[in-house]
């Protein structure tokens, strides 16, 4: 019979038993098996009592069969003796559950550190050196979001084209995408500390044409200090009437957010046009909010955000149509008093929102 595929011997059948011939040597005794699996328990240590009870049992079949192996069954007896009481004198002294608890944190580390290129939205992570200056990364160590941490990914988008387009075109695309991936990211404003600045991670030139990296991934990441919590404020962790009050909102702070550099005695055109621009975006803000019912206690606080926001309105409809820079500041000033950085607050109270106003900017 041939063998198997895999190189062992094919099973044999069984042999009747062939009477012994008179005056010939009778066949050696067989090494019991008990007695080799107690000496390789007792060497290895799996579990170290095993050792002494194969190694017992081994002594009675041996005496009883006749085996071999009496040496091997004793040996693995004592080595499992000396197992069981050394993993004893761990367990009492401690040193033992010292030993597992390192192994646990050097695997714990191994498993918390991950590819920067393997960081996805809404991971929070720790960074080497910070994330206080620019530098070249590829390893972070990922943590959990309600412990102190470097940075929070917000969102990537994909570069195209085949040529690398260089570092200062790739930071001027990102700076603009970034920001509102992470604006989308975090609805509530109010709720982002003010140590938090829009981060990211771009190709190098390196990594474009080695790997194929296109990807620019977005973060908040701490200025100063570290951020702790989550910062996600999307669809994914607020309510219908929470998102609705805030997209609203965040129209007329980001239109305001675009004022020209220049005052309008020096750009008289573009603060017109740009005055416009908020005009139009209040219109936009105003209808959001009328067309959704926000319910209950919410309802008055909201509708007295509406009445704000009609009355900032006419304001810059004016500004909008002024003829010279004097009348644009006789309009620009009152619309901006009736959008003061509090706007909203008791909406912000009655809808469960963040109701820490942001800091007013510095000259």
């Amino acid at each position: 019979m041939s063998s198997s595929p895999q190189g062992w011997p094919a099973p044999q059948q069984p042999q009747p038993p062939v009477p012994s011939i008179p005056g010939a040597s009778q066949p050696s005794a067989n090494t019991n098996g008990l007695a080799i699996t107690s000496l390789i328990t007792g060497v290895v240590c799996l579990v170290p009592p095993l050792g002494l009870i194969l190694g017992a049992l081994a002594l009675r079949q041996i005496k009883r069969k006749g085996d071999r192996g009496k040496g091997l069954a004793v040996a693995g007896m004592v080595l499992s003796l000396i197992s069981t009481a050394l993993v004893a004198a761990g367990l009492a002294t401690g040193s033992f559950k010292e030993a597992v608890d390192k192994a646990r944190e050097v695997k714990e580390e191994i498993a918390s550190s991950s590819s920067a290129f393997s960081l996805r939205t809404g991971d929070c992570f720790n960074q080497p050196g910070g994330t206080g200056s620019e530098q070249e990364v590829e390893r972070v160590k990922s943590v959990k979001c309600d412990q102190p941490h470097d940075a929070e990914v917000t969102g990537a988008f994909q570069l195209t084209g085949t040529e690398y387009p260089g570092v200062p075109a790739i930071e001027k695309l990102a700076e603009e995408r970034c920001f509102k991936i992470s604006e989308e990211y975090s609805l509530d404003s109010w709720a982002v500390p003010e140590n938090a600045v829009t981060y990211y991670y771009h190709p190098t030139e390196e990594s474009w044409r080695q790997i194929k990296d296109r990807t620019v991934t977005c973060a908040f990441a701490a200025e100063t200090g570290k951020l702790t919590g989550s910062l996600r404020a999307d669809a994914t962790t607020l309510d219908a009437d929470q998102v609705a009050y805030l997209k609203a909102m965040n129209g007329v702070d980001n239109v305001l957010f675009e004022e020209p550099e220049e005052d309008p005695e020096v750009d008289f055109d573009g603060n017109v046009k740009w005055a416009g621009t908020v005009e139009k975006s209040l219109g936009e803000s105003i209808a959001q909010l009328k067309g959704h019912t926000f319910p209950g206690a919410s309802a008055q606080p909201v509708a007295d955000v509406v009445k704000e926001l009609e009355k900032a309105r006419k304001h810059w409809a004016k500004a909008a149509t002024a003829a010279d820079a004097d009348t644009f500041w006789e309009h620009y000033e009152p619309g901006y008093d009736a959008l003061p950085l509090a706007l909203g607050k008791d909406a912000r109270t009655a809808l469960k929102l963040s109701t820490t106003p942001p800091a007013a900017p510095t000259s």
